[in-house]
């Protein structure tokens, strides 16, 4: 029996994900079962079971498609030792956010509907709790690495935490995020707009 290569089980894992990502972001996780993704994505019980062990192991497989296109985001604006500003790293992460989370095309779908059931979701999973925590931590340390490295070029204060700033400025992209999916009028250059006022010194 030939073996089988690394390139087919990627894309057999990538064509689950992406059946998963569907019914995830339409139905939500408690209304999709695993015999819903199986039927969805065409192949066998035993292959889908291969590949994941069970629900939470594809909910926490497609939050990923967010967190990797973050984590490139944010090595582009870093690289060389830049010291972008607050404003141009929270818009730059916005458009990307839009760019690839919004209009995901490895899954087809807008992911940041399956992030947000994934902040629900933590409240009540340990599991998922354990690693909201562990990607939010990770995205908030790169906002302080922006405030870090605007301080040492001397366009921040010297007496003010990065920590901090990493943290309001992370939750600006969250409040994006929810009014995007809650309010039927935010506007993504309206919302970038209105960072930019709030960020530009006077």
């Amino acid at each position: 029996m030939p073996r089988v290569s690394e390139q087919y089980r990627e894309q057999r894992r990538g064509e689950i994900v992406a059946a998963a990502a569907r019914l995830f972001a339409v139905n939500g996780f408690h209304a999709t079962s695993m015999a819903d993704v199986i039927a969805e994505c065409g192949l066998s019980a035993g292959a889908v079971y291969r590949y994941f062990a069970g629900k939470d192991d594809l909910i926490l497989a497609v939050s990923e498609a967010a967190l990797t296109a973050a984590d490139e985001a944010f090595q582009a604006l870093l690289a060389d030792g830049a010291a972008p500003s607050p404003r141009h790293a929270l818009t730059f992460l916005i458009r990307v956010i839009d760019e690839r989370v919004v209009h995901n095309t490895d899954t087809g779908v807008d992911v940041s509907r399956i992030g947000v059931q994934v902040w629900a979701e933590a409240l009540r999973n340990p599991r998922m709790a354990a690693r909201a925590d562990e990607v939010y931590q990770r995205l908030r340390g790169y906002f302080a690495e922006v405030a870090r490295r605007r301080q040492a070029a001397g366009k921040l204060p010297a007496d003010v935490v990065p920590e901090q700033i990493g943290a309001a400025m992370l939750s600006l992209v969250q409040g994006y995020i929810l009014q995007r999916l809650l309010i039927s009028d935010t506007d993504t250059e309206d919302y970038l707009a209105g960072v930019t006022a709030l960020l530009t010194d006077r």
